[in-house]
Parts: C-alpha cells; sequence; structure tokens
C-alpha cells in the first residue's frame, strides 16, 4: 500500500496573522520566512501524527484486496472516498460503483468495505487498485483541533527563535518542550 497527497490544503491550520499575533511581530519584513515555517510545520506535525491537518485529496494504492475485503486507509481523519479504481484484465481503469463499497470514517484507521460484488483487479500485478479519497479535520482552519494548532504555532515560533542555532544542545534543535504532549493523542500508529 501506498498513499499519494495528489491536492494539498488550500490554507494553513494557523495564519500568517496569527503566526505575527503570536510572535508579537508588527513588521512584514520576515513574511516569506514566516510562511514558509506554517507550511514546514504543518507537515510536520502531519508527519507526528499521521493525520492531514487541512482537508486534502489523497490516493491510496494497493496490488490486491485483502482477503476479507475490508481495506484499512492509512489517510486519517478520513472525510470522504471519492472514487475508488480497479484496472480489468485489458489493463484499462473501471471504476467501483458505490454501491460495492462502504466507508467506515468512524474507525480509526478508517476503512473501506467491500461487497462481494465488487470487481477484483486482474490488469495490473502491482498497484492495480486506486483509491481516492478526501482526508483532513475540514476545509478551515477552525475544524483543526485547538491542541493541533498549538504545536504548529510552537513550531514556527521555536524555529523562528532558533533559526540560525549551532551549538552542544541538540534537543532544542528538534522540538520546543510541550509539543510532543500536544501531539500524543493524536498520533496514529503505522499500519
Amino acid at each position: 500500500m501506498t498513499a499519494s497527497l495528489i491536492t494539498g490544503p488550500a490554507v494553513e491550520p494557523v495564519s500568517l496573522a496569527d503566526v505575527k499575533a503570536h510572535l508579537r511581530l508588527d513588521s512584514g519584513d520576515e513574511d516569506a520566512l514566516l510562511t514558509a515555517a506554517i507550511v514546514s510545520a504543518r507537515v510536520h506535525v502531519e508527519s507526528a501524527t499521521r493525520r492531514a491537518l487541512i482537508e486534502q485529496a489523497w490516493r491510496v494504492y494497493y496490488d490486491a484486496w485483502p482477503r476479507k475485503r475490508i481495506v484499512r486507509l492509512p489517510v486519517a481523519p478520513l472525510i470522504s472516498i471519492d472514487t475508488v479504481t480497479v484496472y480489468d484484465s485489458a489493463g484499462d481503469p473501471q471504476v467501483v460503483d458505490p454501491d460495492d463499497y462502504e466507508a467506515d470514517v468512524i474507525a480509526s484507521p478508517a476503512r473501506l468495505v467491500l461487497a462481494a460484488t465488487a470487481p477484483t483487479p486482474v490488469g495490473r500485478a502491482v498497484n492495480g487498485i486506486e483509491i481516492d479519497v478526501t482526508a483532513g479535520y475540514g476545509a478551515s482552519s477552525v475544524d483543526v483541533p485547538a491542541a493541533l494548532r498549538q504545536a504548529v504555532l510552537m513550531l514556527v515560533a521555536h524555529w523562528y527563535e532558533h533559526r540560525g542555532a549551532v551549538g552542544h544542545d541538540l534537543a532544542v534543535l528538534v522540538a520546543p518542550l510541550g509539543f510532543e504532549a500536544l501531539v500524543a493523542p493524536y498520533r496514529m500508529l503505522a499500519l
């Protein structure tokens, strides 16, 4: 199983104005630096928790259906399953009828439960199944849990204050105190 990002988030979980207020900055001199740090911090929090913060589109690839035809999806939190495609014997993509599967978005990780009538991929030995999903807490920053937004703010502030840090204390370079406590309740175990 492989997952790849199709469309990234349209907004970030914290705005440039949020970060500047947090850092007590009035000048626009460092806006480009802060904007890049916001994106990097979001990616870091998403990597640490294995969760998409803001709504984004992903494609998950499988070689074959699992034996019990229950597919665990590695992208969380799942908003929707958009399309399921299998490749037929000619190697052509065939969209699976939505009546042939059900999304379990409550489970963690979310699951795709297939009906017995769902087609089996036969056209490709590798990546014969493509599942397009939408994941994230929502389309707006207010949909993201406050603790995860705070973790992004903490990272941006930490990186801003230690951007040229060179020294003996490598712990300072990794993440600020309190970061792990903020993200711990949201961590997903690897499949």
